[in-house]
């Protein structure tokens, strides 16, 4: 094997040792600075951690060194290859794309050959190769064949340790098989628990981004529309005020009613529990459109919707109204509800003066849209923006209704009872 490829896999593995080691004691002290218990996970398995086997070897090298090897030479050139070619094949042993490579799978032919050539050759001490062997394909072993890969090589072993050594070969049979096999074990749980670790992790990611998204919109539509309808009646009343002050009252008692309905929102979204009511927001875009001078129009006809369908309804009528309220200068604004045993059809239709400023065609325009539309199409259904036909703006949402509730509409209707 080339020298430069041994060099190469030996800093490839003392880098990763670093960072690994880096990156537990920064994890170590964020815990201990947050408070929360150290997770101990050990020292990280690496081709490090397979170099002190080599000192099994010794037994052959004292041999060399007190001349009680024939051919010294011959051997001394042998053990520094076996040595070099372990070394070699440890370091790749942890990647997958050099433990698969071809060169790897040569290294370990050429220690098998090399090991037969020395055990058979010389005896005694120089059989405690073939658990080193062991060592070394243990590490690169991976799947259900390792149990019959184990067994040949002790099968070898056991071998050509009985044509030197006689029954007391027994003693090589058993220890490359158990070298094997625990090396290979323990690397494999390693890996597995690497992977666990690493898919934790991404878990935890993705639940912090999908919480950060489900507060994003949830503050959205919960502030977008309480701070409109708060604006309409504050103007309503400031224009009441000189004509009528009861009236101008009445105005600034329902704005004191919406705050305090805002802060329960906020905190049921921030906790997360919060269920959307239908018929609430319905009364709520009434109050809202008749203070901005809007007529509203409300139909409703189906049978009953789950929890789930409608507080997703429930967040459409909020957006819907909102954007009629702000921008569409109309004197009307038409909310439809149209339910069926297979689905259930919202459509809110102003005549103003065209779309809110992001919304084009019939697709959807603003943050708002948008987060609905995802949060329909995560419930299999729909969500439509865009002028309607005879001008103004048209919001249109379709839900399935009657194919089963998801885990969260049914923690919402068991809520509801």
């Amino acid at each position: 094997m080339a020298l430069k490829d041994q060099w190469r896999a030996w800093q490839i593995a003392r880098d990763e040792w670093k960072a690994e080691n880096a990156r537990a004691k920064a994890e170590q002290r964020a815990c201990r600075k947050e408070g929360r218990p150290v997770e101990q996970l050990g020292p990280s398995l690496n081709g490090f951690t397979m170099l002190p086997w080599l000192l099994m070897g010794l037994g052959a090298f004292s041999n060399l060194v007190q001349g009680r090897t024939p051919n010294p030479w011959i051997g001394g050139i042998a053990l520094l290859t076996f040595n070099s070619l372990y070394i070699y094949v440890v370091f790749r042993a942890f990647h997958k794309e050099t433990r698969e490579a071809t060169s790897t799978r040569v290294a370990v032919g050429l220690m098998t050959v090399l090991t037969c050539a020395l055990a058979g050759g010389y005896g005694g001490s120089w059989l405690t190769f073939f658990p080193l062997l062991g060592l070394a394909v243990g590490a690169l072993a991976r799947g259900p064949n390792i149990g019959r890969i184990g067994l040949a090589l002790s099968v070898l072993g056991g071998g050509v340790g009985a044509l030197r050594e006689g029954w007391d070969a027994i003693s090589v049979f058993y220890g490359t098989f158990l070298s094997t096999m625990v090396t290979a074990a323990i690397l494999s749980l390693a890996e597995t628990v690497r992977e666990l670790r690493s898919a934790r992790e991404e878990l935890a990611r993705q639940a912090v981004e999908k919480e950060r998204l489900r507060f994003s919109r949830d503050l959205h539509d919960l502030l977008g529309h309480t701070l409109s309808v708060i604006v309409v009646k504050s103007e309503a009343a400031r224009r009441l005020a000189p004509r009528s002050m009861d009236a101008a009252l009445e105005q600034i008692t329902d704005i004191e009613a919406v705050g305090r309905q805002a802060l329960t929102e906020i905190r049921e979204a921030v906790t997360g529990y919060r269920e959307g009511s239908l018929a609430t927001e319905l009364d709520n875009a009434r109050s809202a459109l008749t203070a901005a001078g809007i007529e509203p129009v409300v139909r409703q006809s189906g049978p009953p919707l789950s929890a789930q369908t409608e507080a997703l309804l429930g967040w459409v009528v909020r957006e819907a109204v909102t954007n009629a309220v702000r921008y569409s200068a109309a004197t009307t604004c038409a909310i439809t509800v149209e339910g069926t045993a297979e689905q259930v059809r919202l459509r809110v239709v102003d005549d103003g003066s065209g779309p809110p400023s992001g919304a084009a065609g019939s697709g959807v325009g603003g943050t708002g849209l948008k987060g609905l539309a995802e949060r329909l199409a995560t419930a299999g259904g729909s969500l439509t923006a865009g002028p309607g036909p005879r001008a103004g703006f048209t919001v249109t949402a379709e839900l399935p209704v009657g194919e089963g509730e998801s885990a969260r509409d049914a923690e919402l209707t068991e809520a509801s009872t």
